[in-house]
């Protein structure tokens, strides 16, 4: 331990001193600022990360990005064993180790290991991943370096997507059951999937479903990796590929938080009528799909369409297999109230609101057999819970059942291969989408057409200390500063559907507005 101590405090002082003096918060995504504040943190979250590996005697992920940030920002990302975000009890670790000064480091990581009980004689083993920013390569030495030092070793794949990353760490920790810890063995899982799926609809159906989409990479790391799944899709699916980082800046004018938040196309996209448009973020995690009407006006199809299309084909699936599994929706605030009345009253799939996240969104799916869940933003996945994937393959050999029933549990083994269950991934999402328009048949404007989404507006205000407001209610009730929710439900009160409410953002001193 002391010998550990000592490897830590001389590379802390000679390479990697806190220079700045701001506090930073590891927030609902992990650390984000600009990059050349973030040196000193992240050697010490390669400390930290080893920690966590001894901790869980498991391998630990760690994905250098800043996802829909500007360029300028970036940060970081730790990834527990299952392939989900960091346990949230440890992110007031990460806080707390990233702000102490250089003299107490030693006395810190002292602190956390007898806290958690560490026995350091564990190996530690960290997988390393960035996305595409200039910053991330010497960002990345910084972490491998506290990995090193606090005793760890390091896999470093260089450029990878985030839910790439995520499916790796998921995969090691399984002994390869859920999949190959490569990104070979990720493109294989994914699209075996989506071939074998797409060609049983090309001998069943004769469907007017065009196989082309236009996709906005946000001149980040989704596109080198769209132009290596190509390869991957026979004729099933082609991919005309902008703002591929080729000139343009990263997340500029362009990428799913962009489209969404303006409410319009990326700029460089040319829309034809009723064509298919698709936006990842920086790192790919989330998706947003839209198009142009043939009289020009913009169509968005969010999180929110994207997980009814998602819910109600599961659904039938469900349906025709016979098998009585609880499906639920998971949806946040900025869900649109359109999407939640014909979830509930169309589809008839119980809905459940959780805290803005990914992580708390994923944790309220867990408790559903096949839980589904995304933000409006466009990051979501579905998770199948043991029992429901023990069902289903038993179902698939069952032949008890009917051939329909056979068939449909085969197609849902299939479709648990389609996606990545460990967090919202625009490729798996994409190809998921892509599946479920083609076995129904449906141009773009035909998914759009399952109900209308009531107007909206977002913004966010600049704040010198976001923690004055606090919310409950799944965020959607503001409990500080006094007189802050009388004021929005005197406001809402005047319209019919209306709704608003305030929050603080997770990451950044800013206040989100809905």
């Amino acid at each position: 331990m002391e010998g550990m101590l000592e490897a830590v405090r001389k590379a802390a002082v000679e390479k990697y001193p806190r220079k700045v003096n701001r506090k930073i918060q590891y927030g609902t995504a992990g650390f984000r600022t600009r990059e050349e504040y973030l040196d000193h943190v992240l050697y010490r979250m390669g400390i930290l990360a080893a920690i966590r590996s001894q901790t869980k005697k498991a391998t630990i992920g760690a994905m250098i990005t800043a996802s829909h940030n500007p360029e300028e920002d970036n940060g970081i990302k730790l990834i527990d064993p299952a392939g989900e975000m960091l346990e949230a009890t440890w992110e007031s670790h990460a806080t707390f180790l990233a702000n102490v000064e250089d003299e107490d480091l030693a006395s810190a990581i002292k602190t956390i290991v007898s806290k958690e009980n560490v026995s350091m004689d564990v190996t530690a083993t960290v997988y390393v991943a960035m996305d595409t920013r200039k910053s991330s390569q010497r960002l990345s030495e910084a972490l491998q370096c506290g990995v090193q030092a606090a005793g760890g070793t390091c896999k470093d794949y260089g450029l990878l997507t985030t839910p790439q990353l995520h499916f790796m760490v998921r995969c090691v920790n399984t002994n390869n059951q859920y999949g190959t810890a490569t990104e070979e063995g990720y493109f294989q899982k994914l699209t075996t999937a989506f071939c074998k799926l797409r060609q049983q609809i090309a001998q069943k159906t004769d469907n007017m479903y065009k196989s082309t989409l236009t996709l906005d990479a946000a001149n980040g790391i989704g596109a080198p990796k769209a132009y290596k799944l190509t390869s991957y899709l026979a004729d099933y699916l082609t991919i005309d590929i902008c703002n591929d980082g080729s000139s343009g800046k990263l997340n500029y004018l362009c990428g799913a938080d962009y489209v969404k938040v303006q409410q319009k196309p990326a700029d460089g996209m040319t829309l034809h009528c009723n064509a298919r448009c698709a936006s990842f973020d920086g790192d790919a995690d989330r998706i947003v799909y839209y198009y142009a009407d043939k009289d020009g006006k913009f169509h968005l199809m969010d999180g929110d369409k994207i997980a009814t299309l998602v819910a109600g084909y599961l659904q039938e699936l469900l349906s025709r297999s016979g098998l009585t599994l609880n499906l639920g929706l998971v949806q946040t605030a900025y869900a649109n109230g359109s999407s939640t009345a014909y979830i509930t009253k169309n589809l008839k799939v119980p809905v459940a609101c959780a805290a803005t996240g990914v992580k708390h969104l994923h944790h309220r799916a867990l408790e559903f057999d096949l839980g589904v869940y995304f933000e409006a933003n466009g990051h979501g996945t579905v998770i199948f819970s043991e029992n429901a994937s023990s069902q289903i393959q038993s179902a698939a050999k069952d032949s008890s059942l009917s051939e329909i029933q056979r068939d449909a549990a085969a197609q849902l083994c299939t479709v648990m291969d389609l996606i990545n269950q460990t967090v919202g991934d625009a490729i798996s999402d994409m190809l998921l989408v892509e599946l479920i328009l083609a076995t129904y048949g449906w141009e773009i404007n035909d998914w759009d057409s399952a109900y209308i989404d009531l107007p909206n507006r977002q913004l966010k205000v600049k704040v010198k200390d976001r923690t004055v407001i606090t919310t409950a209610n799944a965020e959607r009730t503001a409990l500080t500063p006094d007189g802050l929710q009388q004021a929005v439900d005197s406001l809402v009160v005047k319209y019919e559907h209306g709704r608003s409410f305030v929050r603080p953002s997770g990451t950044e001193d800013i206040v989100r507005v809905y």
